[in-house]
């Protein structure tokens, strides 16, 4: 029998990605929506009841709405906004950061899809903390560049067509340092407070890295590169969608350059460490519109299935 999925806006970045990753999967009926009424409560209603799965595309307020009407309790909701990612009744949908977090996906009806900067920086950092290399109060920072598809189609049309020489910089934004990723990044990090957060956006489609730099010397212990290495190789040891690359390795460079959309079309994270005594860098890229949103989320649905997470995502 094939497993009936609605995406809840079907016409964003984000539900455009996932239905092309769905669509020629013979598991899968799509339910689909007259366009007309999409903003009918009734007829919304009746698709993410029809549902085994429902995907949330949609502004908080919105996807809120949506789960307000979800009376089906076989129906699973996988909500891509932020408004339930610190919530503890729901999973967390980056399973890779422990048991409890891919046991959570496999067995609750209501899991968040993580943000793209979020991602990267839980990535990092929590196996650092659990470890014991970094404390759970120290006060991080976190610099990520993107790309503008990020933005979703308003910024996608702008940089698209907007001949502004501005836009061929990178820019940086959330400079009031109240980045809607941050609560996340806190919470499943490990750690009690939120990094000092940079995002930036570049004139580039997709692609997302982001860097954590440390000052080895100045924490507790004073651990070393290769420890830290060693800490996210072991977490992450046997994880389909993650790669740790080998410490400092200059292979992994592009003529000394880290390049941030080397796992665009997939569904991985590349996590890298360089540095030297007393400061390094953790660096981890990926694609944001695939391990950073559509592909994550496609990602949590066949785990809570119970089928092989890879299923119909390229690694």
């Amino acid at each position: 029998m094939k497993t009936k999925v609605f995406v809840d806006g079907q016409e964003g970045t984000t539900g455009l990605q996932i239905h092309e990753r769905l669509a020629s999967r013979a598991d899968v009926e799509l339910i689909l929506i007259d366009p007309a009424q999409r903003k009918d409560t009734a007829a919304r209603a009746a698709c993410l009841n029809a549902a085994d799965i429902v995907f949330l595309c949609l502004p908080d307020a919105a996807a809120r709405e949506s789960v307000a009407l979800v009376t089906n309790p076989q129906t699973c909701v996988i909500d891509a906004s932020t408004a339930h990612r610190t919530d503890p009744g729901w999973a967390y949908g980056l399973p890779e950061l422990g048991a409890d977090y891919r046991q959570k996906i496999r067995t609750t009806n209501r899991i968040a899809n993580p943000g793209c900067h979020a991602t990267g920086f839980a990535l990092a950092v929590r196996p650092l903390v659990l470890a014991g290399l970094i404390p759970v109060d120290y006060p991080l920072s976190c610099f990520s560049l993107t790309g503008y598809s990020g933005g979703g189609k308003k910024m996608i049309a702008e940089y698209e067509t907007d001949p502004r020489p501005a836009l061929r910089s990178p820019r940086p934004y959330a400079l009031g340092l109240a980045h809607k990723h941050l609560p996340e990044m806190r919470a499943h990090s490990g750690q009690t407070v939120a990094p000092i957060f940079s995002p930036v956006v570049g004139n580039f489609y997709k692609g997302l890295s982001v860097t954590v730099p440390l000052p080895l010397a100045q924490l507790p212990g004073k651990p070393t590169p290769a420890a830290l290495h060693a800490a996210l190789a072991q977490a992450y040891a046997g994880e389909k969608f993650l790669r740790v690359l080998p410490l400092g390795d200059e292979a992994n460079l592009d003529a000394g350059n880290f390049d941030i959309q080397a796992c665009n079309d997939t569904n991985r994270a590349d996590i890298a460490v360089f540095g030297h005594d007393d400061q390094a860098v953790v660096l981890v890229r990926l694609d944001n519109l695939g391990k950073g949103a559509s592909g994550a989320a496609v990602q949590s649905m066949n785990l809570h299935l119970g089928l092989d997470e890879a299923t119909g995502l390229k690694v």
